[in-house]
């Protein structure tokens, strides 16, 4: 499986996911922000964490118009599979990738814990190595991840089982617990968890492991 993780100015989690996809198996190939196209049979973008281009405006609002997000939106467009990750999830929202928007923390406040969550959906290559409805712990650590959308589009991703993560305890106030949702061919998943920050027992946990795992199993054979 060969994953590109993308690098704006800015990332601070780029190398984190890298390593991540690399420990389960994957080639990966990091991609500056300026490029204007993937390197050739690329499974999975990776769209990392961390403050692109500063938070300007919005958060993901500059970086979903940088040159590499062009071709990232082609990727998907024509079917390959992109994994966002807390900025990279802002990002696919401001990008039109995943509906909704990441809003301020309800609490105003920036949080940087690690917290627990339920696997609310399994048929999807980012879930599958885990049971669903298992309780598993990944880190947070963002000041707008308060995940909102149109009730239409709730409604939507609930009644389409596209909710990949729910919060057990909600910290942000994010719409009916939500910490990750799929796009419809799932495909897609942005979430704001960190898997790739707790994929190695020297993190104080590996439960994000499993994401990595996953996805090169399902798209290794591909």
């Amino acid at each position: 499986m060969k994953a590109a993780v993308l690098v704006f100015p800015g990332s601070n989690c780029d190398r984190d996911l890298a390593r991540a996809f690399s420990a389960a198996g994957a080639e990966v190939t990091m991609v500056w922000h300026k490029e204007t196209a993937l390197p050739d049979g690329i499974d999975i973008v990776g769209v990392p964490g961390g403050f692109s281009y500063g938070d300007y405006l919005r958060c993901g609002a500059i970086a979903a118009q940088s040159p590499i997000t062009g071709a990232l939106r082609a990727h998907v467009e024509r079917g390959g599979y992109a994994l966002g990750v807390c900025n990279g999830f802002q990002v696919l929202t401001e990008a039109r990738l995943l509906p909704g928007a990441l809003l301020r923390n309800a609490g105003l406040k920036y949080i940087c814990r690690r917290e627990p969550l339920y696997v609310a959906d399994t048929a999807s290559p980012f879930t599958s190595a885990y049971r669903e409805g298992a309780a598993i712990d990944l880190p947070i650590a963002h000041h707008d991840g308060n995940y909102t959308a149109a009730p239409e589009d709730l409604d939507r991703l609930e009644g389409e089982g596209l909710v990949a993560f729910r919060y057990r305890d909600n910290p942000n106030g994010s719409a009916r617990d939500i910490a990750g949702i799929l796009s419809p061919n799932r495909r897609v998943l942005g979430m704001m968890p960190h898997p790739e920050r707790a994929a190695e027992p020297a993190h104080g946990g590996s439960d994000g492991a499993a994401m990595f795992r996953g996805l090169v199993g399902a798209l290794a054979p591909a």
